[in-house]
């Protein structure tokens, strides 16, 4: 055998070797220092609106990220305000018109029982007292099984349910330390960003640091260019839903669209987990007229939401609209909801990697310099 075919191939598993293994290792790294990883990121996202304040408004750094953090800060707690304002704005209109629906609800319940149930349950007892008893005691052993696994299944979730409950209570202090922890790194590494960015650029070879510039450079602008196409598409099914609510002259249009809007980030379910249920609401209540208004207008979001996702995301990042609609596909059947975002995350950085000519090194290589016979 060539000897040259022997070194690429040895090659090629020490590289799938180094892969492997250093996805290993940042998989057991990054479950304890996690909390450093995500104050990395929000060091990353707040870094040029701190690079503004420093270069051209003369701002300390220091000062520059403790003023990011806070305006950051404050916009969320200004976001979460509002959205419980018109929580409990609308709670106090669901009290007082929620009543009169639920009357209508029973009123329903109790015509469909008279009506359908009732008949059916006869209808079913008259043909049981007319079995053989062999028939019957099949039939009964059969509802008992049913009966018991039921019971079962009811009794396992509930005992798992008040099992995790302690888990949820000591999930809120671990949640808090990870916050102030992740806030502190954020503070450090952003307020150090210029030095850490030099001691880790003079560790790397001037081939890598010239591959790892462009590599950081597309991925800021996909990051950026991803955010703001989910911005983007949140925006446009608000206005959609805002507008066909103010169609069918539905109360507090403007809360149900903003709220919708924000779970609409919720790939695949996220406006169905508002209209669904409101939809069936309408139905049972009566309104059939609303309930078709509103699916509808569902269905408008819905069409819109999977013709403009890959055109968005596509023109945002900078992708391929078919490659993106690929990877959206691949992700969700792979790892389910959160492969909508990891799908073109990945796509990204393979994109990003390839540009760079990182494939074409490793390659290199694997290839070598040996020349086959």
């Amino acid at each position: 055998m060539n000897p040259a075919y022997i070194y690429r191939t040895i090659r090629f598993f020490f590289v799938i070797g180094v892969v492997i293994l250093s996805l290993y290792a940042f998989l057991y790294l990054s479950k304890v220092t996690y909390p450093f990883i995500i104050g990395l990121a929000i060091a990353f996202l707040i870094n040029p609106l701190v690079n503004i304040m420093e270069v051209k408004w003369k701002i300390p750094r220091a000062l520059a990220v403790l003023i990011a953090l806070v305006l950051i800060f404050a916009i969320f707690a200004g976001l979460i305000t509002l959205l419980v304002a018109e929580i409990v704005s609308g709670a106090d209109y669901l009290a007082k018109v929620v009543p009169q629906h639920l009357d209508t609800l029973i009123d329903f319940v109790e015509q469909f029982f008279a009506g359908q149930i009732i008949p059916l349950y006869n209808q079913l007892a008259s043909l049981f007292n007319n079995l053989g008893t062999g028939q019957q005691d099949t039939i009964m052993t059969n509802i008992e099984n049913v009966g018991k696994q039921f019971g079962s299944t009811l009794g396992d979730f509930i005992q798992g349910f008040f099992e995790k409950i302690p888990n949820i209570l000591s999930w809120f202090p671990n949640a808090a330390t990870v916050l102030i922890f992740s806030l502190l790194a954020t503070f450090f590494i952003s307020k150090d960003w210029h030095r850490l960015s030099g001691i880790f650029s003079r560790m790397l070879p001037s081939r890598a640091k010239k591959s790892g510039r462009t590599v950081f450079a597309d991925l800021q602008k996909a990051l950026f260019g991803f955010v703001k196409a989910q911005a983007t598409l949140v925006s446009i099914t608000t206005v959609i839903i805002l507008a066909g609510l103010l169609i069918l002259r539905v109360d507090y249009a403007i809360t149900i669209a903003l709220v919708t809007g924000l779970v609409d980030i919720i790939p695949y379910l996220g406006t169905g987990l508002i209209f669904v249920p409101w939809i069936i609401y309408e139905a049972i209540g009566g309104e059939m007229s609303r309930a078709l208004g509103l699916g509808i207008l569902y269905i408008i979001v819905l069409v819109q939401r999977q013709i403009m996702e890959p055109k968005i995301l596509s023109s945002s990042i900078g992708l391929d609209p078919l490659a993106t609609l690929i990877a959206l596909f691949a992700g969700f059947k792979l790892i389910g909801f959160l492969g909508l975002i990891a799908g073109p995350v990945t796509l990204v950085l393979i994109t990003t990697l390839h540009k760079a000519g990182v494939f074409r090194d490793i390659w290199m290589f694997i290839k070598g310099n040996e020349e086959a016979d």
